[in-house]
């Protein structure tokens, strides 16, 4: 059977596609619809008879056409009397509006990867293999920080995230728990997994925060064992960071065996968190090192803006033994500036003279 040029197209032709419903898709109405497939179908037309076949008014036919025009499906020709309205070849169509989707795609995977990446405040995990792999993704994202406690027997299972965390300048307090005396030269199977580490023999629940936002608290069970039955809290908020880490060095880090440490690191070096610069300080002072640190910051009494530069003279810490601070949060340097002594804490500080945002760490100038 034939058909002429004025019958509708037959299903083998269309595949039997729903057209109407893809022209939807792409943000036509249906009188837009209506326009641009009697337009389709006559090729090039006047307004009134695109009007007439679609059954919608001559001014309707007009706003459209600009619509369309403005889309790519037509062109309007009005440089003519009557002003004509004519198709684009589909295969034309087709392609922009391909293009136009292809265009969006890197725009909408950047925001589906930021809303799939984006966590809750807090997530309940009831698998250990789950919450081995949100520690591990949590290591990997640290820029500054990280404060864990894990079992030693677990410890392969996170010791690559945790070296190249320390290899990337983050601060990593590891404290390895489950450690009898037998396995407590851990550090030679495990070299660079973190800044300073420290060995209980006792089980405790695995503790992490990471940069001070995010972290979790797994029962010991649960990260020693399969299907224990025990659940995690993966955690990202703010508030609750320090809380995790004020445990973790008040209660646990000093009860734990120091184990190891590193090296100093090369000077000069810029810390905007307080404690690896306490740490680094006490480093060089103990390898005979003088060293002196350039603070912004602010006063801790009136917020004012300081910028200041001093040799450090006294340190009170907690992160290595022996520990010399007087409550466990408490990590002081103390700055010798034209002869006045000057206490600088880090974040929240209130004993201390001056509130530190980053600390440089040099060797005197000769």
């Amino acid at each position: 059977m034939t058909t002429g040029p004025d019958d509708p197209p037959d299903a083998a032709a269309t595949g039997d596609v729903d057209v109407e419903g893809l022209l939807q898709r792409f943000g036509l109405s249906d009188k837009e619809i209506d326009t641009y497939l009697t337009l389709l179908d006559h090729g090039e037309a006047k307004a009134s008879t695109v009007a007439e076949a679609a059954g919608v008014s001559k001014r309707y036919v007009y706003s459209a056409s600009e619509e369309l025009e403005a889309r790519g499906f037509v062109t309007v020709n009005d440089h003519v009397t009557p002003t004509t309205i004519r198709a684009n070849p589909p295969g034309e169509v087709v392609d922009r509006l391909a293009n136009d989707a292809q265009s969006m795609r890197p725009a909408l995977e950047a925001r589906f990867s930021r809303a799939e990446t984006a966590t809750e405040p807090f997530e309940v995990v009831k698998s250990r293999v789950t919450v081995v792999k949100r520690i591990r993704r949590a290591v990997g994202e640290a820029t500054e920080e990280v404060t864990l406690s894990f079992p030693l027997d677990r410890l392969d299972d996170v010791a690559a995230d945790l070296r190249a965390a320390v290899d990337r300048g983050v601060l990593v307090l590891l404290l390895l728990t489950g450690v009898d005396e037998s396995a407590a030269d851990f550090e030679e199977q495990y070299p660079g997994v973190a800044t300073a580490a420290r060995t209980w023999g006792q089980p405790m629940p695995s503790m992490l925060t990471v940069d001070g936002r995010t972290g979790a608290v797994a029962p010991a069970e649960m990260v020693a064992r399969t299907n224990s039955g025990a659940q995690a809290i993966v955690f990202s908020q703010q508030q609750l960071g320090p809380v995790i880490v004020g445990s973790f060095l008040g209660n646990y880090w000093p009860a734990a065996a120091e184990a190891t440490l590193s090296d100093p690191a090369p000077l000069p070096a810029t810390y905007t968190n307080f404690r690896h610069a306490v740490l680094q300080a006490e480093l060089h002072r103990r390898s005979a090192d003088t060293v002196v640190a350039h603070v912004t910051g602010r006063r801790t009494g009136t917020g004012e803006s300081v910028d200041l530069t001093g040799e450090v003279v006294e340190i009170r810490q907690g992160l290595v033994e022996p520990a010399n601070n007087e409550f466990p949060v408490q990590h002081t340097l103390t700055l010798d500036i034209d002869g006045e002594r000057v206490a600088v804490g880090g974040k929240g500080a209130f004993v201390e003279d001056i509130e530190a945002d980053e600390v440089e760490l040099t060797a005197p100038t000769e």
